[in-house]
């Protein structure tokens, strides 16, 4: 879609004759970790029974803790064990005002990655999950083609997913840039907007990183008059992150907590390929930021009129202002 209201139906591999030789495309490399649990809350004594337990894991807290979404929450408290697996087992620390729980783990760093990577499972969207389980075939499905050795997110930079080995490559051949930055999703990417981030003007944290060699060759690229196309909101959002008021983007490591809607003047970000998002979502504010809400209104009811897919593993859209 266009900024001036133009429409046009594509498929994704029709992408590079959309941008220019020398545009630069980022992309967030991030890795999705097998974050969804299935386990049993041991009987707390003899007259009780065991309970099985759904566990997703939302935010790493130390190197044995995270926070999880678990499921009967209500039938676990704090000192309940859940074993996850053979010799594989969490206590629950505490139950926080949230309604999620802490959960510290037997082993923690690299030697429980070792065991989620064993005994859990890709957290798919509660719309995929509730209609059915997540298998082998979502171990690469939902991972980018493209994701680098740290996994540390709980859900997948989605618009990143219709880069297929073969797409890459013809991006390259036709002299498109590609550079990568880093934000590990949250489940909070995708959460419904509350009050309390329409007054603050900010949402949930999530950790990022542009190295200096990206941000070099980022401004080098925009210095000569060339687009930088963002490769879903999470490396949008990164971008914008770490872009200064002179639209300059800065090397950065760390948490951001930014909230893009309508009014933002953009400072890193030219264009932007993405999903199909929720209504009333900060994903939908930011895409209306970009390039205005009756144009994107008008392309969500182009999209249910022409029957695309929205969400996770649905179709992706091209948004040139």
């Amino acid at each position: 879609m266009h900024g001036d209201g133009r429409l046009e139906d594509a498929l994704i591999r029709d992408l590079p004759r959309y941008l220019s030789r020398g545009d630069v495309m980022v992309f967030n490399d991030t890795r999705v970790i097998p974050s969804a649990l299935k386990g049993v809350r041991l009987a707390r004594n003899e007259k009780g029974s065991d309970v099985s337990v759904d566990a997703n894991l939302v935010e790493r807290m130390s190197a044995e803790t995270w926070r999880a979404l678990a499921r009967p929450g209500k039938r676990l408290n704090e000192g309940d064990t859940i074993v996850f697996g053979e010799g594989f087992e969490a206590t629950v620390l505490e139950r926080l005002p949230s309604g999620e729980k802490l959960l510290q783990f037997d082993r923690g760093g690299s030697e429980l990655d070792q065991a989620l990577d064993q005994f859990g499972a890709m957290p798919l969207p509660p719309y995929i999950a509730r209609r059915r389980a997540a298998d082998a075939t979502d171990r690469q499905s939902y991972q980018t083609a493209f994701a680098g050795d740290d996994a540390q997110s709980v859900a997948a930079p989605t618009a990143g997913l219709h880069f297929t080995p073969r797409l890459l490559s013809e991006i390259d051949e036709a002299g498109i840039v590609r550079e990568q930055v880093r934000l590990h999703v949250g489940l909070g990417t995708f959460a419904p907007l509350k009050d309390e981030h329409l007054e603050s003007g900010r949402l949930h944290e999530e950790w990022r990183r542009v190295s200096p060699e990206s941000a070099e060759r980022i401004n080098n690229v925009r210095r000569s008059g060339h687009r930088c196309v963002a490769v879903g909101t999470t490396a949008l959002r990164t971008l914008e992150s770490a872009a200064t008021l002179a639209k300059v983007v800065e090397p950065v490591t760390g948490p951001t907590d930014i909230f893009l809607r309508p009014g933002y003047e953009f400072r890193a970000t030219d264009a932007l390929v993405t999903n199909f998002h929720l209504p009333k979502s900060s994903l939908f504010m930011l895409v209306c930021a970009l390039i205005g809400t009756d144009i994107m209104q008008a392309a969500y009811a182009h999209a249910i009129r022409e029957n695309y897919r929205f969400y996770s593993y649905g179709d992706a859209c091209l948004l040139l202002p």
